[in-house]
């Protein structure tokens, strides 16, 4: 499989949202009668949508409110709220910036120190809410804060990196054993990001009670720029979809994948859905809420890096309020609010009764369907003589 790049070198053809269209079903659904749950452990989550730990999209405001209306918001520990005791001064300075002066300026803000009374702090305000609370921090420091934040009450804890493997080699370090730390920890952990099916498979292997998948594909990360490393997400979600399954049917333990970055609009994630993901992970989306504190600015958890930032401040705007993103009304038609009114509707359309029947929905290769779109709108300026 694959097709020749040149002599005696072939390379696979892989897929993005904007390449496939999900087919109608035989039946349709009432989308007011279909189920877009999850559950992750012993944890049930009403909304499928988690909001990525990034500084301009989940403070502990945002978590609590994210958590009254059924989702799931990630609090980055190595962030500002864990820096800072009073962040939001300083998320306007970033807010503020030029854009010349943007990546300079958080690589400075990011060198203030973490403080570990402060991760206890957040985790707890999130908790006096009656909300879950998801924390997340890199390998090399998943011991140190997972028994922090576990003491501090958090249910969730996250291990992100670029990119994630079960086989990390390094001499200048301590490399985090995955299986030990999954078998210490008494709360759920999350493992990312990886893109194909071996790593994924290697990752459930050692404990992990779900799988980030996605490498670069978000609007603040410039990874695939910066290294050229990175799978389609349709691509990635489907391979590594096919390990959950594989690993499920070997060890009837259910690993859930979520999809993390890349959907910009309501049919994103519907097609994140149907390519086999139990849950979403965006980022742009959400930083667009009223609610979140980058105040229309978003940028990724690897702009911080001192020789490599592998991520950009962008400007997303505001489109609502959180519940208008979630739940509509949708004030615009660019397929950023009202998403899972979006997806019940994609579901019922589908025939699919809950986000599991969705993974056997058909998908057609459809690179030209933006087009259409893009068709209606230039007959419409013609119409009004532009």
């Amino acid at each position: 499989m694959g097709e020749w790049i040149g002599i005696e070198r072939k390379a696979r053809r892989c897929y993005g949202f904007d390449e496939i269209a999900l087919v109608p079903g035989k039946i349709t659904i009432n989308p007011e009668e279909v189920d877009t749950s999850w559950e992750l452990g012993k944890l049930h989550f009403k909304v499928p949508i988690i909001a990525a730990a990034m500084d301009g999209v989940v403070d502990v405001k945002f978590a609590i409110a994210l958590g009254k209306l059924g989702g799931l918001a990630v609090l980055n520990l190595e962030g500002v709220q864990t820096r800072y005791a009073n962040p939001d001064r300083v998320l306007r300075k970033i807010a503020e910036a030029s854009p010349e002066e943007a990546t300079r300026l958080v690589q400075d803000i990011y060198r203030e120190p973490i403080k570990e009374k402060l991760i206890e702090k957040r985790i707890k305000e999130i908790k006096r809410a009656r909300v879950p609370c998801a924390v997340s921090s890199i390998p090399q420091r998943a011991k140190k804060f997972g028994e922090i934040a576990y003491a501090a009450g958090a249910d969730i804890f996250v291990v992100q990196s670029t990119v994630a493997t079960a086989r990390h080699i390094s001499h200048q370090y301590e490399v985090l054993d995955y299986a030990e730390f999954c078998q210490k920890m008494k709360i759920p952990v999350i493992i990312g990001n990886c893109v194909t099916y071996e790593t994924a498979l290697e990752l459930m292997g050692t404990g992990a009670s779900a799988i980030l998948v996605g490498i670069g594909p978000g609007a603040a990360c410039t990874t695939r720029g910066v290294l050229g490393i990175g799978v389609p997400q349709v691509t990635a979600t489907v391979d590594c979809a096919a390990a959950r399954d594989f690993y499920h049917k070997k060890t009837k333990k259910y690993v859930p994948i979520i999809t993390d970055g890349g959907m910009r609009t309501g049919g994103d994630i519907c097609k994140a859905f149907a390519c086999g993901a139990d849950a979403v992970m965006v980022g742009s989306a959400f930083a667009r809420a009223k609610e979140a504190p980058g105040r229309g600015y978003h940028w990724g958890m690897a702009t911080p890096h001192v020789n490599l930032p592998r991520g950009t401040r962008v400007y997303v705007g505001t489109a609502g309020t959180l519940e208008e993103i979630l739940f509509g009304p949708a004030r615009i038609d660019d397929g950023s609010q009202n998403l899972m009114g979006a997806l019940a509707t994609a579901m019922g359309s589908l025939g699919a009764r809950n986000i599991k029947e969705m993974h056997f929905s058909e998908i057609i290769i459809a690179p030209s369907i933006q087009t259409e779109g893009k068709l209606l709108q230039r007959i419409q300026q013609v119409g009004m003589g532009k």
